[in-house]
């Protein structure tokens, strides 16, 4: 399992069409700048907005921990095991119904967790306070998802296998670089997003290097979504919308070159994705074909602070941290007081409170 793995809080197709930046040319920089960007909201926050699966221990008592209350350094979404004298021998596992996660009316996430004074269960230190309280959990601010696919084929017989082909690799409501997804139980982060030939989809007739928008492929289910990004021969091109022939497009898309080509030339998809397996403390783990895939999506604000800042910084990095990108007519500020009044509004309003916060 992956332990350290950066979450990223916006997708790499996002940004780039926010910067309207073609091309892999800036990949590695915009990579780094969503990275730091999401560091850098989780520091001002003190939040994490994809879940953990980990366990946290407390002494007892102690400056968490008093009476019949444990206070959480950490957001928690669920408990899976509870346990007091945890550093015993036999450790005292606290059933679920002889506790309450708390706040009951406004969470998860929850800040702590209350023994039920109606019950005979208690918090207790055993042979030592230190590590005597054990959590067992899933932590973060939520675990809120999209559907974004299914698994096509790669993952039904290896748990190390580090590519596979998902049924939607549509830039609009599918799966991206920098997605964190969630297959059964297993997290997996989506580190690049190639094409490939999937089936049988070719051209009906040959296509010439102009701006004609639409591409005639053979008859019956192609499965392209629009949205989605597909390459034919080097050109790549966007589907805009599609039917079970035509498929309306945005040619010479993504930096690439506009030309001609042949009938029954193959249309690739890109569906194949290179990801890093078991992270956040899951598992890795066989998954059969069409298997659902489930996207983590943190809060509208938080994703629209990482982007701003981001976008920020490349532009500023642009213009080698001057004040202005460009000159004369074209110049254009890149410093400003909006960065500074999205951000505040956007910690004002997710920051832990500061007695839950470490």
């Amino acid at each position: 399992m992956v332990w350290n793995m950066p979450n990223w809080y916006i997708d790499r197709e996002t940004l780039k069409r926010s910067l309207r930046v073609n091309g892999s040319e800036h990949d590695a920089a915009i990579d780094r700048l969503i990275e730091a960007a999401s560091r850098d909201i989780e520091r001002l926050t003190k939040r994490h907005y994809i879940p953990k699966t980990q366990t946290r221990l407390y002494r007892y008592p102690g400056r968490w921990s008093q009476g019949d209350v444990l206070w959480l350094d950490e957001d928690l979404i669920s408990v899976t095991t509870l346990q007091t004298k945890a550093q015993d021998s036999s450790p005292t596992t606290i059933s679920s119904s002889d506790y309450f996660l708390e706040p009951a009316n406004d969470a998860p996430p929850y800040t702590r967790i209350e023994i039920d004074i109606s019950s005979t269960a208690s918090f207790e230190s055993g042979d030592t306070s230190q590590r005597s309280i054990s959590v067992a959990g899933s932590w973060g601010f939520s675990n809120d998802t999209d559907s974004v696919g299914t698994v096509s084929s790669g993952l039904d017989s290896s748990a190390t296998a580090t590519s596979f082909v998902c049924s939607n690799g549509s830039i609009s409501n599918g799966i991206t670089v920098g997605d964190t997804l969630l297959i059964e139980s297993e997290q997996l982060f989506v580190e690049q997003k190639t094409s490939a030939a999937l089936g049988s989809i070719l051209l009906n007739g040959a296509v010439e290097a102009s701006k004609s928008a639409n591409l005639t492929v053979d008859g019956g289910t192609h499965g392209i979504s629009d949205g989605e990004i597909i390459k034919v021969n080097s050109e790549e091109m966007l589907v805009r919308s599609s039917t079970s022939t035509v498929l309306s497009v945005e040619r010479a898309y993504n930096g690439t070159t506009l030309a001609a080509h042949s009938n029954d030339d193959a249309v690739h998809i890109f569906r194949t994705l290179t990801v890093s397996r078991g992270i956040n403390g899951t598992t890795a783990a066989v998954h059969a074909d069409s298997t659902a895939i489930s996207a983590y999506r943190a809060p509208g604000p938080i994703r629209q602070a990482v982007a701003a800042m981001a976008i920020a910084g490349f532009t500023q990095e642009s213009s080698g941290y001057g004040r202005t990108l460009g000159t004369g007519d074209a110049a254009a500020n890149v410093t400003g007081r909006d960065l500074d009044s999205l951000v505040e509004r956007v910690v004002g309003e997710f920051s832990r409170p500061r007695e839950y916060a470490i």
